[in-house]
């Protein structure tokens, strides 16, 4: 596929995600979506389907919704077996004649319903080929519910299961991989990226992700103000830190080869990036820099695990 991005000519163009919706001010939910939905080629059509979330709840309200092309909302756990029963569906109906109009096939789910909900039905979905882009809004926490800890959520994070307190640090447990896995399925691409300068990365690797034959998944760091406790401004510049200090590396994986799309000239500690947040306040009491020093090490593994994979290293 040719590479070529217009920022003016893509922001241009007609939104699919429209105003009206209830997400609040400074999320990365409806960043993620609009910008995600503008890499459709305008004229292209596309059912979207949503598994229950954030995004869901306040962006349909029946008979309304904030998508201008074909809808579905599905269950926490059933977003990539919904999609990939209409893909399936819409392959017969055409095969038969009575559908002649292509279409493109994306569905939207938080980490919640990606990393741990619904991730038997999004295995099956991309194990078995279908033809659709699987979009992981990552905020790392069940936020519609009240902020409680998923498989995507950092070590050391405050939520309101991992409360911290006098014999708690927060969460132990370090987030899951899930781009890693995905690759793994052998699927033709998979990403991640987030918003950073003027969403280059985000609107290639989501032309890429819609216009790639087969299975792709698009996992998108997509901060949340009420869980992450910051204030609404702040939010392309934790981005920016997060990507900067190596915490969310921006890849992709073609059939089966990883690229790595940036490289910091000067990697930045990660204390840069949690100091924005003030679910890791705690991490800044003194007494408590080995935890900073653990976050960071895992951090450092992670990234150098990730240039061996790329051949970087």
């Amino acid at each position: 596929m040719e590479n070529k991005f217009d920022f003016r000519e893509m922001q241009a163009r007609e939104d699919r995600f429209v105003p009206g919706h209830r997400m609040c001010a400074g999320c990365g939910g409806p960043i993620a979506v609009r910008n995600v939905l503008k890499a459709l080629h305008p004229g292209d059509k596309a059912v979207i389907g949503n598994a229950t979330g954030c995004l869901e709840v306040s962006s349909f309200t029946y008979p309304y919704t904030s998508y201008t092309d074909s809808y579905i909302h599905t269950a926490f756990e059933n977003a990539g077996s919904t999609l990939s029963g209409v893909e399936t569906a819409y392959r017969a109906l055409k095969k038969k004649g009575k559908i002649t109009d292509d279409y493109k096939f994306i569905t939207f789910g938080g980490d919640g319903g990606t990393y741990d909900i619904g991730l038997q039905s999004l295995s099956g979905a991309m194990e078995r080929g279908h033809d659709m882009v699987y979009v992981c809004y990552d905020n790392g926490a069940y936020m519609n519910t009240g902020i409680q800890r998923s498989s995507a959520t950092p070590m050391y994070a405050d939520t309101t299961t991992t409360p911290v307190g006098s014999q708690s640090n927060g969460k132990p447990q370090t987030r899951k991989d899930l781009a890693a896995i995905m690759a793994a399925h052998n699927i033709p691409y998979v990403a991640q990226t987030t918003f950073i300068g003027n969403m280059k990365d985000l609107y290639d690797k989501s032309e890429k992700a819609i216009y790639t034959p087969g299975p792709a998944f698009l996992n998108i760091m997509a901060p949340c103000p009420r869980g992450w406790r910051y204030d609404a401004p702040e939010i392309i510049n934790i981005c920016k830190l997060a990507v900067e200090t190596c915490y969310w590396p921006l890849f992709e994986v073609i059939d089966g080869k990883w690229i790595l799309n940036y490289k910091p000239e000067k990697k930045v500690p990660l204390e840069e990036f949690l100091k924005t947040q003030g679910r890791f306040k705690h991490l800044f009491k003194p007494g408590n820099e080995y935890l900073i020093e653990a976050f960071q090490a895992e951090v450092d593994r992670r990234w150098d695990e990730l240039l061996v994979r790329c051949g970087e290293k």
